[in-house]
Formats: structure tokens, C-alpha cells, sequence
């Protein structure tokens, strides 16, 4: 059986509140038409589907349109699970009319992991694949409270937890292993040995939630992994994989290139692997530097590749502050219509700039900060010479306490 692995679409994402639904038609036009010329069988979506747990119109549209464009195509079956992003009762609602069409959705676990084995069949009945279809671990999943808990407990509790979560399906591979019928599974986490951006809220902090590439069961023939933006291998193994965001969704991704992979299994096995580059079409670019280097770059930069208006970060370098540093950036953006600045950071004066890193906090943009990144500031602004690790686990326990009270 022929399998694409996708994950991380976060359909709706703005970026600095412009909307990104033409890159994300874009990406889910060449997906379909990737599934038909690489004859894909099944499809699998590791999770984040949505930026957020309340999708807007648009959002859904994209995605129910896609579904309903898939389901005419060579690809036989779909499995779609649950993201941190994700809200579980938006993803499920339609479950079980989706699975008329082949359309297996997992939106949050269940304490059954038989509810997250798929069995795939081609079109004489005859078992192909197994999928152990792993959502987004939330703490009430894999991890009672318990008061008075260090932080080293409430890690190693979480780790756990979302290692037996996986451990509970080996029993029940057995039978598909004797018989020599391949495993995959998926699962939305962060694995140690991997590499993050600045587009991604962590899940757990600091370590919270990272398990090791041994901690997968050997059952598993793939795992194909999502939450992490950049395509990689976990620990240097071949069959545990991001697939990555299919758009660069920050501008920390302007140098990653975006891919999905297509995996072939043979006599239980995975037989081959390739590595399918998502063509883009607007560019996110970066330009600092003087203020010389600066007008150069947007001078010569050629925007010819791509159908769409690229949208560019600048930060200028100055000896001493300029009052017409607008002014002049205006007038180079002007003859280039083709170039939309969306993020125009503080200059940085170079004779001030331990000043600016000592008071860093005065000049990051809000738009940039998460949550937790301006309750550190604040824990360190109050209690400068405190260990904030505590503290920030448990506001970090909080957030994601708040995000299920409001999916539920």
C-alpha cells in the first residue's frame, strides 16, 4: 500500500492578522493532484489540521472541500488526527458521516486504544495496513493530578504516560505482525533529538512530553509524526518522521523546505521512502542589515518565482537613531510592489544595543510573544534571582486547562 504522509496544515493561520487561505488552497490544489500521480492509497494527517479550535468559515470550507475533492481520487482511505491546535468535539462532530466515505477522524484519545486501530483493506477485502492512529496526548489523557507534585515527578509522569499510551497497542499487533501486515502510527508530540521554530507553542515545558525514538514500540514499521514545522528524522531514524507545516507558518521557516512523504511497504514492511518537495507560492523574506544593505537587498530582490506577493521582515542596523528611517524604507517599497512588509522591527542602534538586550522586553513587538514567554518575563522582572521552572510549569498546566475547558 501506497501512503502520504501530511501534517501541521493549521488551515486558518494569520500572520500578523493577514489571512493565508491562498497558500493554503495552493498547497491542498498540488496535494491532489500529488495523490494521483503518485497513486497514493491512504493518507494520513498527523495532527493541527486547524490553527485554532475555532476554525472560521474559510477554514472549514478548505477542508471539507478537500475531502470532498479526495474522495474522488485513487486514494482509498484517510486518517486524520487531532492536533494540540485542534479542538476534539470540532474534529469529531462529523465522524461517523465521514467514515461512510473512508474517512477515519480521531480528534482526541479515548481510554480504548482499539478506538485508535484502523484497519485498512484494498478493494477485495484484504488487509493491507494497520494504523495505530495516535492523537495529540493531553495531560487528562495520560496524567492524573497530584498535589504537591515536583516538577521532576510531573515530567517523568507525563513521559509516562504518553510511552504506555503507544505500549498499549503492542498486544493487540500481534496477530498483524505474525501475518506480516505493516504498523504505522502517528502521534503529535515533541521527540527528543528533534528541532523546533519559532512558529510552534511548545506542548509540555521545557522537557514535559519529549519521549525518546526508543520509546516507540519496534511494532511500528512507521510513525509519522506532526506538531514540529521543519521536516526531519527523530534521532537520525529512518522510520520516525515530521512531515513538517506544508507553509512556512513563521518567519524562522524562510530557509526550510516544506515536504510531504510518500512511504511504500512491502512484506510487512516499510520498502521505500521518498521525499516530495510543496512548491511555494508566496515567499516569506527577511532582509537586515545597514540601513545601505538593507535598501540593496530590497532593491534586487527578485519575487519572479512565486504568484503571489512576498511578505518581508526588516530590521535595520544603525550607528545612531534616524528620524527618516520610515520615510526612506517607504520610498525603496514603493518601486517594489511586489514586496508587502509585514514586520518592521526596532532598529538596532549598535552603541546601544546591551541596553536593548537588557531591556529586551521594552522593544519585542507583543504580536511575537506567546503566552508563556510574557509570564517568564514577568516572573523574572518580580524575582530576578528565582528558579521560574515551577512557576512556569504551572502556568503552562493552566493554559492547556483553559483551552480544554473551552473545547469541552
Amino acid at each position: 500500500m501506497r501512503v502520504l504522509h501530511t501534517s501541521d496544515w493549521h488551515l486558518g493561520q494569520r500572520l500578523v492578522n493577514l489571512e493565508r487561505t491562498e497558500e493554503h488552497q495552493h498547497f491542498l490544489n498540488w496535494l491532489l493532484q500529488t495523490i494521483e500521480q503518485e497513486q497514493v492509497e491512504a493518507l494520513i494527517m498527523a495532527g493541527d489540521v486547524f490553527d485554532n479550535g475555532a476554525p472560521s468559515n474559510t477554514a472549514l470550507k478548505l477542508y471539507y472541500d478537500f475531502l470532498r475533492k479526495v474522495c474522488a481520487t485513487c486514494c482509498r482511505h484517510i486518517i486524520i488526527t487531532g492536533g494540540n491546535h485542534d479542538s476534539v468535539s470540532t474534529l469529531n462532530a462529523p465522524r461517523e458521516l465521514l467514515e461512510c466515505f473512508n474517512i477515519y477522524v480521531i480528534g482526541g484519545a479515548t481510554p480504548d486504544p482499539l478506538d485508535e486501530l484502523i484497519e485498512l483493506r484494498n478493494t477485495q477485502g484484504v488487509l493491507e495496513l494497520v494504523v495505530c492512529a495516535v492523537p495529540f496526548l493531553r495531560d487528562r489523557d495520560i496524567r492524573l493530578s497530584v498535589a504537591g507534585e515536583s516538577y521532576e515527578e510531573r515530567e517523568t509522569r507525563i513521559k509516562e504516560g504518553i510511552a504506555a499510551h503507544y505500549e498499549a497497542f503492542v498486544p493487540h499487533l500481534q496477530q498483524y505482525k505474525e501475518q506480516d501486515i505493516p504498523v504505522v502510527a502517528t502521534g503529535h508530540l515533541f521527540a527528543a533529538g528533534s528541532t523546533a521554530s519559532d512558529s510552534e507553542k511548545e506542548i509540555h515545558v521545557g522537557n514535559l512530553g519529549q519521549i525518546g525514538a526508543d520509546q516507540f514500540p519496534k511494532e511500528f514499521d512507521y510513525v509519522a509524526l506532526g506538531h514540529l514545522h521543519r521536516p526531519q528524522q527523530v534521532n537520525k531514524r529512518h522510520h520516525i518522521r515530521y512531515s513538517g507545516s506544508p507553509i512556512p507558518l513563521s518567519f524562522s521557516e524562510v530557509t526550510d523546505k516544506k515536504v510531504n512523504y510518500v512511504l511504500d511497504f512491502k512484506d510487512g514492511k516499510l520498502a521505500d521512502l521518498k521525499e516530495l518537495e510543496i512548491p511555494c507560492c508566496r515567499k516569506l523574506v527577511r532582509f537586515k542589515g545597514s540601513l545601505e544593505k538593507v535598501k540593496q537587498q530590497l532593491a534586487v530582490y527578485d519575487n519572479s518565482d512565486y504568484t503571489l506577493t512576498a511578505w518581508a521582515e526588516i530590521q535595520v542596523e544603525l550607528d545612531t537613531p534616524l528620524p527618516d528611517l520610515n520615510q526612506q524604507l517607504e520610498e525603496v517599497l514603493s518601486l517594489k510592489p511586489e514586496i508587502q512588509l509585514l514586520i518592521h522591527r526596532p532598529p538596532l542602534i549598535k552603541a546601544t544595543v546591551q541596553t536593548l538586550e537588557q531591556q529586551v522586553h521594552e522593544e519585542v513587538d507583543l504580536h511575537t510573544l506567546r503566552e508563556k514567554d510574557v509570564f517568564l518575563k514577568r516572573c523574572e522582572s518580580a524575582y530576578p534571582d528565582s528558579d521560574h521552572a515551577e512557576l512556569v510549569a504551572t502556568f503552562s498546566e493552566l493554559l492547556e486547562l483553559m483551552g480544554q475547558a473551552e473545547e469541552s
